[in-house]
């Protein structure tokens, strides 16, 4: 998770004040410990994982030369699993490292669960 202050946050997303854009839209294959293992393979995750399963994702949707700024992560959120619980720092429950109902820092919008938010 970060945030640039290039951007602001996109007008899709329901932050109470202006801020820098969390660059987070999903989540998905956490660290290591918790990536994937095949015998004769080693564990990965991770962007190691997650970027391909969500590259996967956005090509058996089909439609990627007519998505708009991903505004369907943000319009279809009832098509992805929203992750509730943990963290990846310690910020005092901040939604930047808390995951809480709904759009959080870590976590983003959340999980995939099929391709219409994609």
């Amino acid at each position: 998770m970060g945030t640039t202050t290039a951007e602001t946050s996109p007008r899709l997303k329901l932050d109470a004040a202006p801020r820098p854009r969390i660059l987070d839209l999903f989540s998905c294959a956490g660290g290591a410990a918790r990536g994937y293992q095949q015998a004769g393979f080693y564990v990965v995750g991770g962007t190691s994982v997650s970027a391909p399963i969500i590259a996967g994702v956005y090509a058996l949707a089909g439609n990627a030369s007519t998505i708009t700024y991903a505004k369907l992560a943000y319009t279809n959120k009832s098509h992805l699993f929203d992750v509730k619980s943990g963290a990846n720092g310690v910020c005092g429950g901040s939604y930047l490292c808390t995951a809480l109902a709904g759009y959080d820092g870590p976590t983003g919008n959340g999980t995939p669960n099929g391709i219409a938010a994609f």
